[in-house]
């Protein structure tokens, strides 16, 4: 091995472990950034190769922009809102048909968001409330149908979630066809879980 890989290995590694270990107390994005500094510093690479890294630099400007405006609809009122219409709507209906109103907003609703986590902290209290109060269903179900979905609605777009950015970045795939694909992927994996998951997760919790 060469000076430079030893060197890229060592701060890989020391950035694994502040990671893992000092993530109570650093930063993850301080982290990122320290290891970036030490790559440039140990001239690992350099500055002009950091600059001319055009998919990077464009993943991390609309990502970060979207995961604000993500946090903005949360701020602002947006999803209680909607939430609010929501149990107004289903008010009355079969309990199955009213938890798939849910269920399934809760999935198309991730466009809307740049990440799972993101996803989870503003929408997932406040839909699970929604579910708790149709009747007929229990509180197993109402988490478990919720939760399930968090596990397909991550191809459905180019920032679903965060390692997909790094996919559509490298530029392998073009941008109409990763929303296209996402779109056919996503509407399979729903329909899917809607047609059996559903029925079969109130069936062996019921």
């Amino acid at each position: 091995m060469t000076k430079r890989e030893i060197a890229f290995l060592c701060e890989v590694v020391l950035a694994l472990i502040l990671w893992i270990v000092a993530k109570d107390y650093v930063n993850a994005t301080t982290v990122a950034l320290f290891a970036v500094s030490l790559m440039l510093i140990t001239s690992v690479t350099s500055w002009d190769d950091v600059l001319t890294y055009k998919s990077a630099w464009n993943v991390f400007v609309w990502f970060a922009t979207l995961v604000t405006m993500a946090d903005g609809l949360y701020r602002v009122g947006f999803v209680k809102y909607v939430a609010d219409m929501i149990a107004s709507t289903i008010k009355g209906l079969d309990p199955f048909i009213a938890l798939m109103i849910v269920v399934s907003l809760f999935y198309w609703l991730h466009y809307l968001f740049a990440s799972l986590t993101a996803h989870v902290t503003a929408l997932y209290p406040i839909f699970l409330t929604t579910a708790l109060g149709i009747p007929g269903i229990s509180p197993q179900i109402a988490a478990y149908s919720l939760a399930y979905t968090l596990g397909l609605m991550g191809v459905i777009s180019p920032y679903a979630t965060g390692p997909v950015p790094v996919y559509y970045g490298s530029g392998y795939i073009k941008s109409r066809d990763f929303w296209k694909l996402g779109l056919v992927f996503g509407l399979i994996f729903y329909a899917t879980y809607i047609a059996i998951g559903l029925p079969w997760l109130m069936f062996i919790l019921k």
